[in-house]
């Protein structure tokens, strides 16, 4: 397991990432509505879980975001990733959200989502 991987419990792993949105409250609000219950594409949840990934959430604050991945025990990060990118309408929405992230609207959610580093866990 490298450092950016987290084994959280012997049935999932979870990754945390990080993207920054653009500086402007009111695209940071729109972002905020495709994120909301039932505003995200049915396609882009199916593929998520079609690659293994079980659960997401996304925090923000100011224009940073954070997400917790959850995914199943076997997960390869960097596979799952470039299979995710070819599932169905998955470059549409890439495209369609680059514009209020501090990216390129030819970036991949794998170019775009860093991930980060554990450095404290309780217990450990």
């Amino acid at each position: 397991m490298d450092h950016l991987e987290k084994q959280s419990s012997a049935h999932f792993k979870r990754y945390c990432k990080t993207l920054r949105l653009q500086n402007d409250a009111r695209l940071i609000n729109e972002y905020k509505k495709l994120h909301a219950a039932g505003g995200s594409w049915p396609e882009i949840t199916q593929g998520m879980r079609e690659v293994g990934i079980l659960d997401m959430e996304i925090y923000l604050l100011g224009d940073h975001l954070f997400m917790i991945m959850d995914t199943v025990p076997d997960f390869d990060h960097d596979s799952a990733m470039q299979l995710l990118a070819t599932k169905p309408r998955q470059a549409e929405w890439e495209a369609t959200v680059a514009r209020f992230q501090r990216t390129s609207a030819s970036a991949t959610a794998n170019e775009k989502w860093q991930l980060m580093e554990r450095i404290y866990k309780l217990g450990e």
